[in-house]
C-alpha cells in the first residue's frame, strides 16, 4: 500500500512524532512521501496518513486538491474529530487497514468561486468544512441575498453567513446554532450568524443546488473565509457562488469507529449529565 505522510510543520510536535512513527510506517507500509511543508507534488498513492489536528486534514484536502486519496488523521491536536486515531493507536489502526479491515467513507467537498463581474476576474477554492462570510471591522450589520438554482430565497442582515459541508456542520456552523448533518450526507447548510431577527433559522438543502451570495449595496466591509485558513476581501461588486465540487473527500476508518461514537466522545452529544450517584 503506497503512503503519504502530511501534516504541518509549523505545529508543534508533528516533526518529532513522524520521525517516532516512520520506523514502524515503513515496516508495514510503501511510504512514498513525507511533506510536511506543502512543498512537493504528491504523487500517485493509496492513504494518506495526516499528522496533527482537524485543520492539518482541512490543509491536506486542500493539497490534494482535485486527486483525493483516503485520509487517516494522527491527532496530535485539541478535539481531533476527523484525526480520531492517537499515537499509541496508529500502528494497530495501520495493522487492520492492511489487512483490509478499513472502511472508506465519502464525503462531500464544496467550490467556491469569488466573481468579480466589472474586473471580469474570479477566483476558485476548493474545501472542506464551509465557507463563512463575515463582516470586518468596525463590524456593522451585512445585508447579504441569497439565491439557490437563481430562485430568491432569503435576505440575511446580521454578522454574516455560514455555507457548511456536512462534514463542517460539526464545526462554526454548529458554534452558530446550526444543526449536525450526517457526514455521508449529500447537503450543505447554510446559518446566519447573529441574525438581526428572532425568525431566520438555518436552511439544509441539497448539494447538488448551486448558492450564490452577494452584497448589497449598503454593506461595508466584509471577508470570505475558506475553512478557516484562507480569506479574501469581499465586497458589493462581488458574486460568491457555492457548489458541489467535483471530487469528494474520503476518510478511512477502522472498526469500533462510528461518527456518533465520535459525537459523543468529542462534543459530548446525547449524552447525560452526571447526575449525583450516576455511575
Amino acid at each position: 500500500m503506497k503512503v503519504l505522510v502530511l501534516g504541518n510543520a509549523l505545529k508543534e510536535g508533528v516533526i518529532a512524532e513522524v520521525d517516532r512513527q516512520l520506523p514502524m510506517l515503513r515496516r508495514h507500509l510503501d511510504v512514498v512521501l513525507v511533506d510536511l511543508r506543502q512543498e512537493k507534488p504528491l504523487p500517485d498513492a493509496d492513504l494518506a496518513l495526516v499528522f496533527g489536528g482537524d485543520g492539518a486534514i482541512l490543509r491536506a484536502a486542500r493539497q490534494m486538491g482535485y486527486r483525493q486519496v483516503p485520509v487517516l488523521g494522527v491527532n496530535l491536536g485539541r478535539l481531533g474529530f476527523l484525526a480520531d486515531v492517537s499515537p499509541e493507536e496508529l500502528e494497530a489502526s495501520v495493522e487492520q487497514i492492511t489487512a483490509g479491515r478499513g472502511r472508506v467513507t465519502h464525503h462531500v467537498m464544496y467550490e467556491c468561486v469569488l466573481e468579480d463581474p466589472k474586473a471580469a476576474s474570479s477566483q476558485t477554492f476548493l474545501g472542506l468544512n464551509e465557507v463563512v462570510l463575515h463582516t470586518l471591522p468596525p463590524f456593522h450589520i451585512l445585508d447579504l441575498s441569497l439565491t439557490i438554482d437563481g430562485v430568491n430565497v432569503a435576505r440575511f442582515a446580521g454578522d454574516g453567513l455560514i455555507i457548511s459541508t456536512p462534514i463542517g456542520s460539526t464545526a462554526h456552523n454548529l458554534s452558530a446554532g446550526g444543526p449536525i448533518l450526517g457526514q455521508e450526507l449529500d447537503a450543505f447548510v447554510i446559518t446566519p450568524i447573529c441574525p438581526h431577527t428572532l425568525t431566520y433559522r438555518p436552511l439544509a438543502e441539497s448539494a447538488a443546488s448551486t448558492y450564490q451570495v452577494r452584497l448589497n449595496d449598503d454593506s461595508e466591509g466584509a471577508v470570505a473565509i475558506f475553512d478557516g485558513q484562507e480569506s479574501r476581501p469581499l465586497g458589493p461588486e462581488h458574486v460568491v457562488t457555492i457548489r458541489r465540487a467535483p471530487v469528494r473527500f474520503h476518510l478511512m476508518k477502522t472498526p469500533g469507529r462510528s461518527y456518533y461514537q465520535t459525537l459523543r466522545d468529542k462534543l459530548r452529544w446525547a449524552t447525560l449529565p452526571g447526575y449525583r450517584g450516576q455511575t
